[in-house]
């Protein structure tokens, strides 16, 4: 038996992710007729570790995608170098260009947390 009696807890669990970086570049917003709209963004996480003795330091890249109320936030409040705790699930997808089957990760977006904002 677990040591936690709520199973619920667990179940949302199954597919999230959490990260914090800085935004690449400012948020791309795209509208939609219904009033509806998504706001997408790439943050960047940074790793260091030691290999052989040197210092690597390791930048990850992942796209984001933030839809309806929670992308009026991300519209106003989120810019370029701006520090970022994201929490979301992971969606792969694919999509054909030249004739081949390319594939990509995203975070679909649940929370954000505004950390900071990169000084120039």
């Amino acid at each position: 038996m677990p040591p936690y009696k709520n199973n619920r807890i667990m179940k949302n669990l199954r597919n999230s992710v959490r990260l914090i970086g800085r935004l690449g570049d400012d948020p791309k917003v795209n509208k939609f007729a219904n009033e509806k709209q998504v706001v997408t963004f790439s943050i960047a996480t940074d790793e260091s570790y030691k290999k052989d003795g040197e210092k690597v330091e390791d930048t990850q890249w992942h796209n984001v995608e933030v839809w309806n109320g929670l992308s009026k936030v991300a519209e106003n409040y989120l810019k370029k170098g701006q520090e970022v705790a994201v929490e979301g699930r992971l969606v792969h997808e694919s999509y054909e260009k030249d004739g081949e089957t390319r594939y990509y990760t995203k975070v679909i977006l649940n929370d954000i947390l505004l950390l900071g904002k990169k000084e120039r």
